[in-house]
């Protein structure tokens, strides 16, 4: 039979509302609340104290289950000390999501500023910008706060994982391939998100706190019956220490981040979330690292049982504790904590480091000194989200990111006064949520490149020409008649979601579909050569269109965001000049040959082995 401790260590937070209506009333909005009489002499409510005081302090009134209780992503309210629940998990990759759960578009604020993804955002080579993108989006994080509509300040971004592979689903989400720009990309968005300084001075505290992600070497998540719940990645010394690691090292050292993430995957046969020697020995001895260490979403229970590297449910928790892991994404430590302690497995100290790391970082945010309108930030308001000044940063990201790649004796730009009609075809030009990839929510605004360039042109005419980028059933019949019948043609084509995504690799590198067909059979009509505008996160196999006459310009615009209709018009009809390089390698169709499993990097012309990036390949 259990006993109460452990009866109440099987409630997971998402069922606080069966607790009493007495209890739940009287959880504050906020710790430290000065209307209430009960905590005006705890000394973790006086903010004038040392943070390590303050921490010590409210660990020490906390029963074991209580502490226990804290160790999830979901953290519960402990009432008695006036302590509302926290949720730690919240996105911010390009702009504040609620993909996670700790943000609530669902108030005065509805919408907040999508900007473009990250790989487009990277191939402006700007690290100022990276700067103000974080900035603007440590301000609209806050104003959500501030507007009772975020249970917690620390977003899971930035992801800096090295797009090592072309194939990768989750490669969109980075800054590309190269571990310098990666690193100088993690530094800018760090300091902006954090409120610090471009320059890295430090601050008294924290707007929002940004988390480096996902450490380390994890760059693969479901490709050929391989997940990346039990990948064991097989990385030299070297190319651990000239490739993988210097994007998080720079982002502790330099960008001074408040949080890591460690990967599902293992990396020589330990799982990250349960290596000391990355989390413990180098983070935090080596890189200086302050700040807390999350799983990612039920990376421990993966321990046991996708991996089957520990016996029992309680030694994953011990190890993964022990190894200086603070907060599961999950409810799997807040189950198995307490049986692990009475099993000897852990200790009461072990859960006490992670809490001093936890209680640490939502101090330095300020969420213990009452009312958040009396604190650093508290003049942030709601009319800061989706302010004309963000959105017009959000339009400046996509127009400096669009990379020209090809324009045949300079055919772009259009003179609109030139443009008597206006064909405009492809799968991709009108569907405005494909603009924003993944990790979004709702945006400001919501134009599709067709809308915008219909306002530009008053004779736009459209079709789709595919169904969806899969492109297994086409319309070219109804897209040739088009090209044909106007003076210039406008191809939207490329990946979505469906095709690269979390969770999801892709097999090859071409166009999905009929996608080429499309595309050469309007060429071939055409009165003029044609625009094609790309939109994907990775790599597509376009050599065709280089020696293609009829094929006079290639864009691409990656995942643009909110304004990436407009950016994209804006650089066609040379409104604005297009200065993007692309920030990966775009492979052949026959680099497929090489498993993503294989985590070399250097070429090993004795094997065949091609290499990786454009450092080695």
């Amino acid at each position: 039979m259990r006993t109460q401790s452990e009866a109440l260590l099987l409630i997971p937070s998402i069922l606080l509302f069966l607790l009493p209506s007495s209890i739940l009333s009287s959880i504050p909005p906020f710790s430290c609340d000065t209307s209430n009489p009960s905590t005006k002499d705890y000394l973790f409510c006086k903010a004038t104290l040392p943070i390590e005081q303050r921490v010590d302090d409210l660990i020490s009134r906390l029963s074991l289950v209580e502490k226990i209780s804290q160790l999830g992503d979901r953290a519960p309210p402990i009432p008695r000390l006036g302590l509302p629940g926290y949720k730690w998990w919240s996105e911010a990759l390009h702009g504040v999501s609620d993909a996670g759960r700790g943000i609530h578009y669902n108030g005065s604020i509805s919408a907040g500023t999508s900007f473009p993804q990250v790989i487009l955002t990277a191939a402006s080579f700007n690290p100022l910008l990276w700067y103000r993108i974080g900035e603007a989006i440590g301000t609209e994080a806050r104003a959500l706060y501030n507007a009772g509509q975020a249970e917690g300040l620390t977003f899971w971004a930035p992801n800096i994982n090295i797009f090592r592979d072309p194939r990768w689903g989750r490669g969109q989400e980075t800054p590309g391939e190269d571990p310098l720009m990666a690193s100088r990309y993690a530094i800018s968005y760090v300091r902006g998100v954090q409120g610090d300084s471009y320059q890295g001075d430090g601050g008294a505290g924290l707007k929002a706190s940004a988390c480096c992600k996902h450490f380390t070497a994890y760059d693969i998540d479901r490709w050929n019956g391989v997940l990346r719940y039990s990948f064991n990645a097989k990385v030299s010394v070297q190319d651990l220490e000239d490739t993988y690691q210097p994007p998080f090292k720079s982002c502790v050292e330099q960008g001074r981040a408040t949080g890591i993430m460690c990967s599902y995957n293992q990396v020589n046969g330990v799982p990250t979330c349960a290596d000391s020697n990355l989390l413990t020995k180098t983070a935090r001895g080596l890189w200086g690292f302050y700040g807390y260490i999350t799983s990612d979403c039920d990376a421990v229970s993966v321990i046991y049982t996708n991996q089957k590297y520990t016996r029992t449910p309680e030694d994953a928790v011990a190890i993964t504790l022990k190894a200086g892991m603070d907060v599961n994404c999950g409810e799997y430590v807040q189950k198995y904590a307490y049986s692990a302690i009475k099993q000897g497995k852990l200790s009461e100290n072990d859960i006490n480091r992670a809490l001093r790391n936890l209680f640490a970082v939502r101090m330095r945010l300020g969420l213990f000194n009452g009312s958040p309108k009396h604190g650093l930030y508290g003049d942030i308001a709601s009319e800061q989200v989706c302010s004309s000044a963000h959105q017009y940063l959000a339009l400046e990201a996509a127009r400096d990111g669009i990379v020209l790649l090809k324009n045949l004796e300079q055919f772009l730009p259009l003179s609109k006064s030139k443009v008597s009609s206006l064909g405009v075809i492809g799968p991709n030009a009108n569907r405005a949520s494909m603009l924003l990839g993944n990790y979004y929510g709702p945006p400001c605004k919501s134009n599709t490149p067709l809308q915008v360039l219909q306002n530009y042109v008053k004779n736009t005419r459209f079709v789709a020409g595919c169904d969806t980028v899969i492109c297994n059933t086409s319309h070219i019949d109804e897209a040739v008649k088009l090209a044909s019948s106007v003076d210039y043609v406008i191809l939207f084509m490329g990946l979505d979601q469906t095709v690269e995504r979390e969770d999801f690799d892709r097999e090859d590198l071409a166009l999905p579909g009929m996608q080429q067909s499309l595309i050469t059979s309007v060429a071939r009509v055409a009165k003029r050569p044609v625009i094609l505008v790309l939109l994907c996160g990775g790599p597509v196999d376009v050599s065709f269109v280089k020696d293609d006459e009829k094929i006079g310009s290639v864009l691409w615009g990656g995942y643009p965001g909110e304004a990436g209709g407009l950016a994209i018009a804006e650089v066609i009809f040379g409104e604005h000049n297009p200065g993007g390089r692309l920030p990966l390698t775009w492979y052949p169709q026959d680099f497929i040959r090489v498993p993503m499993t294989d985590m070399r990097m250097r070429a090993d012309p004795a094997s065949g082995y091609p290499g990786r990036t454009y450092r080695f390949y």
